[in-house]
């Protein structure tokens, strides 16, 4: 409902006193008989309707300007407010003019706000973190994405108690409430992974409109509200750091201090106790004097080697993050590894098998690292598959997006580097599969006990171990394994496990092809690989069979590696 514009006091004042002392002069007039009576009845007349018609004239411009107003007031687009309507008188006009200069101001700077209050809400959003807010009765006013996602959308306008049931939480947001200093909080969420959570509850204000003390719960006032100061709300902020890897990683080095620790005490306790007894009652006994020397000589080795490992172990670590850029011949280093190991193999009547196919590009590398990969990958085989069978290693061309493989991150690229290893050679047919995700694949399988599935994710572990004393038997130490998975980590490698119970085992390590553009691997057969024949590393044709069948039923993982 438009307001009817009524004249200001002022402009009526001055019309009474403009229209009385001309009325009080007609009268005057006409009393003293010098002006007929009806010239002077028609003198006021036309006075009056002078006087009407400028306050009609004023309440007509003063109801277009309102008119103008309120249209503006009820719009939001800037064309409303383009010029005056038609018809202002000029007095008016500049009037109108500055009331839609206003109006666009006001647009522009609500825009403004408007875009601010986006740009808060997408980087409240964005955090990593869930954050929470929650007023003075513990209601959640707005939670970001984050913590809609570990909540649920309908944690929202809800008790914090419906969605977090840690009495801890709840009891350090209530006393932040109440007017407490900030709280840290460390809890546990169980379901649906088991996921450790730093919670801190730190102080919040802000201002907040008043609400009129006469309106009951729920009711609206009507028409414009009456201007209040606004109050100062308490709230309480609640952020949750994610400290599971953190937790999981301290852990893991207690593990390995304790395992470290374990496995040196073993054998140096072995070596006190023969030592005494060769001092006391063997001091002349040379047959119990050889027996306690070889088993002194084996558990020096078996510290000798874990010694090593450690040290290598720890080398690598150091260098992990620096991608290595040279360039490594696969296929010969695997025929380097087998040929050392071929003896190794031979105590056990195990066959040692090399496949691969003609024209493999080298990869991206560090060639002592990667002969480490596989002489503890084809060493594993030859412990752990039976006795009289075969030991199968394959290499391949592979695309790496089946691996999650992306490509190499930038200052690593393909073949930058200068290193062992044939490039590509001239007039070859040079094709790259899904734009620089190739790699080359090196799958070793045995034909051993194979590994139940509750054992694959950690296999990579240090010091783990699927039946610890037959590993130690064999002369493990427990490393091996993690070696390889951080040897790929600096290459950008991946590692994938298949085994079955009872059938054997394969595990999978795909590198980084050094060449942009690769080759496919050639069909049916084509080149090395099924059915032809090829120097093995001491000069003789071994012949290579088929590859075996994939495993059925195997189980994968590690894939990430």
């Amino acid at each position: 409902m438009r307001l009817k514009a009524l004249p200001p006091t002022p402009l009526l004042i001055a019309v009474l006193l403009m229209l009385l002392p001309l009325l009080g002069v007609l009268a005057l007039a006409v009393e003293a008989g010098a002006l007929h009576g009806g010239l002077a009845l028609a003198a006021a007349v036309a006075a009056l309707a002078g006087a009407g018609l400028a306050l009609r004239t004023y309440r007509r411009d003063a109801d277009a300007i309102t008119d103008y107003a309120a249209q503006l007031a009820e719009s939001d687009e800037p064309s409303a407010s383009g010029g005056p309507p038609a018809g202002t008188p000029s007095a008016l006009r500049a009037l109108a003019v500055t009331i839609g200069r206003l109006h666009r101001v006001g647009l522009r700077r609500a825009e403004r706000v408007r875009m601010q209050l986006d740009a808060n809400d997408s980087m409240f959003d964005a955090l990593h973190d869930p954050l929470l807010l929650m007023d003075a009765e513990r209601q959640v006013v707005r939670a970001n994405l984050a913590a809609r996602a570990l909540f649920g959308d309908k944690v929202v306008e809800r008790d914090l108690a419906s969605a977090l049931r840690t009495p801890a939480v709840l009891e350090a947001v209530d006393a932040v409430l109440r007017g407490g200093a900030s709280r840290v909080v460390e809890f546990t969420l169980p379901v649906p992974v088991e996921r450790s959570f730093e919670a801190q509850v730190k102080p919040f204000q802000r201002l907040e409109p008043q609400p009129d003390p006469t309106l009951l719960d729920g009711e609206e006032e009507d028409g414009e509200p009456a201007p209040r100061p606004p109050i100062v709300a308490r709230l309480a902020i609640l952020t949750l750091h994610d400290v599971t890897a953190a937790r999981r990683s301290e852990q893991m080095r207690a593990d390995f201090i304790a395992n470290a620790s374990h496995e040196l005490r073993t054998p140096l306790s072995s070596l006190l106790g023969f030592i005494e007894t060769l001092r006391g009652p063997a001091r002349d006994d040379p047959e119990a004097q050889d027996r306690f020397l070889a088993i002194m000589h084996d558990q020096a080795s078996r510290m000798t080697r874990l010694v090593n490992d450690l040290l290598s172990l720890s080398r690598i670590e150091l260098d992990e993050h620096m991608p290595p850029n040279g360039r490594v011949d696969v296929v010969e280093e695997l025929e380097n590894v087998i040929a050392a190991l071929e003896l190794k193999a031979a105590e056990r009547r195990i066959r040692l098998r090399l496949e691969a196919p003609d024209d493999l590009p080298p990869v991206v590398g560090d060639e002592d690292q990667l002969t480490q990969v596989f002489q503890n990958l084809v060493s594993n085989a030859i412990k752990y598959t039976r006795a009289d069978t075969d030991v199968t290693v394959t290499v391949a061309l592979a695309d790496g997006a089946a691996v999650g493989f992306t490509g190499l991150p930038p200052g690593a690229t393909a073949g930058s580097g200068a290193g062992p290893g044939p490039g590509p050679g001239p007039g070859k047919d040079r094709r790259a599969p899904r734009g620089g995700t190739a790699m080359v694949s090196v799958s070793v399988r045995d034909h051993g006990d194979g590994i139940a599935r509750t054992h694959l994710p950690r296999l990579t572990e240090r010091f783990y171990r699927v039946d610890a004393a037959r590993s130690r038997a064999m002369g493990g130490t427990g490393l091996g394994l993690a070696i390889v998975k951080h040897i790929l980590n600096r290459h950008r490698g991946r590692l994938t496990i298949e085994s079955e119970v009872g059938a054997g085992s394969a595990f999978t390590v795909y590198l980084p092809a050094a060449s942009e553009a690769v080759s496919s691997s050639p069909p049916g057969g084509e080149g090395r690989g099924e059915g032809d024949k090829r120097q093995d590393a001491r000069g003789r044709a071994a012949a290579l069979p088929p590859h075996p069948n994939p495993l059925p039923g195997g189980e994968r993982g590690l894939g990430g590696l």
